[in-house]
């Protein structure tokens, strides 16, 4: 992504990422990969704009990105997961490193459309947990003032699927007064929070991932590991 398409950006103050500063040598150094999913449908969709933005921004940082599709994603439970959008979904679940989740606000929440993609993404797959330990940026567009309802409802869905939440989040009140026809958004503070959210997501990225076997092994999991394989050992001498 060149500077040139990212007009609100002074290139001055737009550092590129300081992976020595993050990484071991030892690490991996492949552009971190990350799985934007967005919460509406609409035609002009805010919460789709606002991905894009982010999405070109995590570009420039070096990122590798995938942007989500929600159209014709069924319901939960409404079919198997052999469902060939379920199948995508998942399928990104597991190529990512890290996410960012962009919801509009709707009746105080976030969307179902939103919900839908998390709740399609499973605890475990296969033995694997697609979500645990990797990084996970919150974003909301709302139609009025400024709220928190639903990066807050995402950073609890984050929690409970076992990723690390950056600190930072960005609310963007009023969308349809911060996009142009083009679908671009305007220079404000509300642009440069965007931009610091991306900025610390990457870093976070590439602090974590390397070492998020061992950031999220647990002394419970090694117990039961352990338990499982005395049964198994059990058995096998009767």
């Amino acid at each position: 992504m060149r500077l040139d398409q990212l007009p609100n950006i002074d290139p001055e103050y737009l550092h590129p990422i300081d992976v020595d500063a993050l990484v071991g040598p030892d690490q991996p150094r492949h552009p971190p990969r990350i799985l934007v999913l967005y919460g509406s449908l609409r035609e002009r969709s805010y919460s789709r704009l606002l991905s894009e933005e982010a999405a070109r921004l995590l570009r420039w940082f070096g990122c590798d990105v995938r942007t989500f599709n929600p159209s014709g994603l069924p319901l939960p439970d409404d079919t198997d997961a052999e469902h060939p959008k379920v199948q995508e979904l998942r399928d990104l679940a597991e190529w990512s490193e890290g996410m960012l989740w962009v919801s509009p606000e709707r009746h105080g929440a976030m969307t179902g459309i939103m919900k839908a993609q998390i709740d399609w993404i499973p605890l475990a797959l296969g033995g694997v947990r697609p979500t645990q330990g990797k990084t996970l940026a919150v974003m909301e567009v709302s139609g009025g003032s400024q709220s928190f309802n639903a990066v807050n409802q995402l950073r609890i869905l984050g929690r409970w699927m076992r990723m690390l939440t950056i600190p930072n989040q960005s609310s963007v009140p009023k969308a349809f007064n911060e996009f142009d026809e083009a679908g671009r958004m305007h220079l404000s503070p509300l642009y440069y929070r965007v931009v610091d959210v991306c900025e610390e997501l990457v870093k976070f990225t590439w602090m974590t991932r390397g070492r998020a076997a061992y950031l999220t092994d647990r002394y419970s999991e090694r117990v039961e590991s352990a338990e499982a394989v005395s049964r198994r050992v059990n058995q096998a001498t009767h």
